[in-house]
């Protein structure tokens, strides 16, 4: 397996000294352009023991494997991203095994203070940190500084710190298509905070224990089989961050995609006070995201590239990104937005809010340019496109000719006669030849002629062009003096859901 290498330098290693929280930067795209050391707020978190409890369970899912290691797989954990969008701070992490997405959101009622600018980039979470965050207690607010500041300048010395760590193209691409899958969730069950802690503390205690979990009534119940409302639990102990919490938590909301006879993932999200913390896990303990195929349909489409372009050239780290309102500034419909909000998660530009419905902005420390790379399904559907492999053999029906043999397709119904769709019958996304046929079927070809090179677009990413506007104005949600610069109007979220069609075919 290859890997790319994410090199993290710092300005100094984040402190926790008294009530003072410095996390220290690294590089990243933010509203006014890349910085090195970007600053995005100063201020106070209001509730000071469940921030640093999440912030410390945000960082044990990176450190966490909740599988056996694979041979070769580097074993050092990758810092957090950090998101500031002018309303809400946003802390993201992913497993080392690929299986296990967290997330806590600081939101506006939690902050007060002053943010500097809007983006994206990593925090230092180091071994002594995670060790003063441990120790925090109390009702007493917390002074956090994200980026260089004063409060760090005082305690950190100008110490430089430089890691480097690799990036496996199976963990990017599970990272990636976290969003894409989530989208296809509803809400499955909410509790109140004393019933959340009676029903997680009442798990069976065997970690790798496999359960499906049914609403009854105001609670929850454990069951061995799927039932209609139900949410796949797949390895009880990857829950194991939510423990900490739960003497924080005032509710638990549960949710998952249609029940169906078979493992799929399901997301976890305590509200706390003044923030969120939530967790996505795969369909099984074993098996990452990256093999989920959930964003496929929507990088094959021949649009998707050019969209994608538009589409991110007009976001600019807003709170939630709004479908309509795209639509209306590019001229693309609501169907191909959406698609092209998919090829721009693939590029970890796009993540998913489960509570409000809707996907927000933020870049991922890598680019673009990986994303034929880290899907090699897709890679090998184009090969058979330029190859003339494809036959449109008569209404709704293609013929793939490999050289293991010539399977028959149903583009529409996404089937195929090869032996890998009839392992995993679409629940891992549309195989190689149902990509192709659907490439070629959309090109308008008709009869049994052959279509050769449709669809074979190189994937290469365009540099995205000047955004326009820097830091927008009044940061709405967090008290103080909002943004620094400004001038454009800022794009509010409304809880309007970006999903359409729910994150599109292949979801599990």
């Amino acid at each position: 397996m290859t890997s790319a290498v994410q090199a993290y330098s710092y300005a100094a290693p984040s402190t926790l000294v008294g009530d003072r929280l410095g996390l220290s930067t690294s590089g990243g795209r933010t509203a006014t352009g890349l910085t090195g050391h970007p600053k995005f707020f100063s201020g106070v978190v209001t509730h000071a023991a469940p921030a640093a409890a999440g912030l410390l369970a945000v960082a044990d899912v990176a450190l966490a494997r909740y599988q056996r290691p694979r041979a070769g797989e580097g074993g050092r954990s990758r810092d957090p991203v950090i998101t500031c969008d002018g309303e809400r701070l946003r802390l993201e992490s992913f497993s080392a095994c690929g299986g296990v997405y967290a997330r806590l959101d600081l939101l506006g009622d939690a902050l007060d203070g002053e943010v500097f600018d809007r983006g994206t980039t990593n925090v230092d979470v180091n071994g002594p940190l995670r060790e003063a965050l441990a120790r925090v207690g109390g009702r007493d607010p917390l002074h956090l500084g994200v980026g260089a500041d004063e409060l760090a300048v005082t305690t950190l010395d100008g110490a430089v710190v430089e890691k480097r760590v690799p990036l496996p193209e199976r963990w990017l691409r599970g990272f990636a298509e976290v969003q894409v899958i989530a989208s296809g969730f509803d809400p499955r069950a909410e509790l109140d905070g004393v019933a959340a802690v009676r029903f997680l503390r009442g798990l069976p205690k065997k970690a790798t224990t496999n359960v499906w979990v049914v609403p009854s009534g105001r609670d929850l119940r454990v069951s061995a089989d799927p039932a209609p409302g139900a949410v796949c639990l797949a390895g009880i102990g990857r829950l194991a961050t939510l423990h900490p919490l739960l003497r924080f938590a005032t509710r638990l909301r549960v949710y998952g995609p249609a029940v169906r006879d078979q493992a799929a993932s399901g997301a976890w999200e305590l509200e706390l006070p003044g923030m969120r913390y939530t967790l996505v896990l795969s369909p099984q303990a074993w098996r990452g995201f990256s093999g989920e195929g959930a964003t496929l349909s929507d990088l094959a489409g021949g649009d998707a590239e050019a969209d994608a372009d538009v589409v991110g050239m007009l976001l600019n780290f807003e709170p939630a990104v709004e479908v309509g309102l795209l639509a209306d500034r590019s001229g693309l419909s609501p169907g191909r937005v959406r698609a092209a909000l998919t090829r721009l998660g693939v590029a970890g530009k796009i993540g998913y809010d489960l509570a409000e419905a809707g996907h927000f902005h933020r870049e991922l420390p890598y680019d673009r340019e990986h994303v034929e790379t880290l899907n090699p399904r897709l890679a090998a559907a184009r090969a058979l496109v330029a190859s003339a492999a494809v036959r449109l053999a008569g209404p709704g029906v293609a013929r793939v000719t490999t050289a293991g043999g010539v399977y028959e397709v149903r583009p529409a119904e996404g089937s195929c006669t090869c032996p890998w769709w009839f392992d995993h019958r679409g629940s891992r996304g549309p195989c190689k030849h149902v990509l192709a046929a659907r490439m070629v079927a959309r090109e308008g070809t008709t009869g049994d002629d052959t279509l050769g090179g449709a669809g074979a677009r190189e994937d290469g990413a365009r540099e995205e062009g000047a955004r326009g506007g820097g830091a927008r104005g009044g940061g709405a949600g967090i008290r103080g003096e909002g943004v620094s610069g400004g001038g454009e109007d800022r794009v509010r979220g409304n809880g309007v859901r970006v999903g359409g069609a729910r994150g599109g075919e292949g979801v599990v």
